[in-house]
């Protein structure tokens, strides 16, 4: 542990009256030269900027926040980082949110059970907006950040509150396509290999699908928990089906890494041809998927789309508009690969 006199020879931080001390100027006109918008002379700015540097100055946002209030940071809240296809969506969002001169603030909670603490945490620091992203909020936890007056901003999830605002791929519609797909391929048993049962994805794919086959005349697909969005997941849930008495034609997996981990499995432990005995597909359209290692059939998210409305809507949020209540659905694409093929009849 570092002594007392240790703790005092260490370098000090440099402060705002510091930089205008030295530089024989006013506090007001040091701080006018850090905001773009303020009227300084361009001379008076470029010598300021230049000596800040030299110092190690940089303008303290949380104090800035108190005179502006706002803090130009958006806090992103997740609670399942390990699905490849979030961190893919957070290189873009992050790029994008800094591009319009606004900071990301990433908040990851380990489970859903301290979910609502952390966004508490994460609301200490005074976001002037909240993105969920692979989260399921409580109603608490969302009424907690109305009070904070701290908008909340949906990617991805469709919850259920009325008042929320966000965007979704159309995951009814990409179920559909999938569904689709498989019976036009001649498939007639068909399983469901679901994530998360408590997600709108899993919850909206699943409905998607299913209704679809009932509609199309065949029987309605057999539903296998795998318990979470990973490869863990599809791997056990491929020892279930084929431990089942009625193995299925093709299987749609909730999601890319559930399709790729199930895959596998079939493959090394049962010697499962794919697609020549089982098709299979995935939904996101990570990229992943398209290794030729893997090359799965799979509906591909809007990502871009997605990323750009978000965005947009953050960029209003930040700007002080009032948006209306909405959930945007963009539809997926369908992506046909090496993992699904026509079924063979008898």
């Amino acid at each position: 542990m570092a002594t007392l006199t240790e703790r005092r020879q260490r370098k000090r931080r440099v402060t705002l009256l510091d930089l205008a001390e030295d530089l024989g100027l006013s506090t007001s006109t040091v701080s006018r030269a850090f905001d773009k918008d303020a009227v300084i002379a361009p001379a008076t700015r470029d010598a300021i900027l230049k000596r800040a540097s030299e110092l190690g100055y940089a303008p303290n946002p949380m104090a800035r926040s108190l005179i502006t209030k706002s803090t130009g940071i958006v806090g992103i809240f997740v609670t399942d980082i390990t699905n490849p296809f979030y961190p893919e969506v957070l290189t873009k969002l992050t790029a994008g949110l800094q591009s319009i001169d606004l900071k990301v603030m990433l908040t990851v909670a380990d489970s859903s059970e301290d979910a609502d603490d952390q966004l508490r945490l994460l609301l200490s620091y005074q976001p002037d907006v909240v993105l969920v992203l692979a989260a399921v909020l409580s109603s608490e936890a969302i009424e907690a950040c109305r009070n904070a007056g701290t908008p909340v901003v949906f990617f991805n999830r469709r919850p259920a509150d009325a008042r929320a605002l966000g965007v979704t791929c159309d995951n009814v519609g990409g179920g559909i396509l999938v569904a689709d797909h498989l019976i036009d391929l001649g498939h007639s048993k068909l399983a469901f290999v679901a994530g998360r049962a408590d997600t709108s994805t899993n919850i909206d794919r699943w409905e998607g699908f299913s209704s679809r086959c009932v509609e199309r005349g065949i029987p309605s697909p057999r539903k296998f928990d795998a318990g979470s969005f990973s490869y863990d997941g599809g791997y056990r849930a491929a020892h279930v089906l084929m431990n089942d008495q009625q193995p299925p034609e093709a299987i749609f997996c909730a999601n890319d890494i559930l399709a790729i981990g199930l895959m596998d499995c079939l493959r090394r432990e049962y010697g499962i041809a794919i697609p020549g005995d089982i098709s299979v597909v995935g939904f996101d359209g990570i990229s992943m998927a398209s290794w030729p290692s893997h090359a799965l059939t799979t509906v591909r998210q809007p990502v871009e789309k997605m990323c750009t409305f978000t965005i947009d809507v953050v960029r209003k949020l930040c700007q002080g508009k009032a948006l209306k209540p909405r959930i945007e659905r963009i539809p997926g694409e369908l992506i046909e690969r090496e993992t699904t093929t026509r079924g063979v009849k008898a």
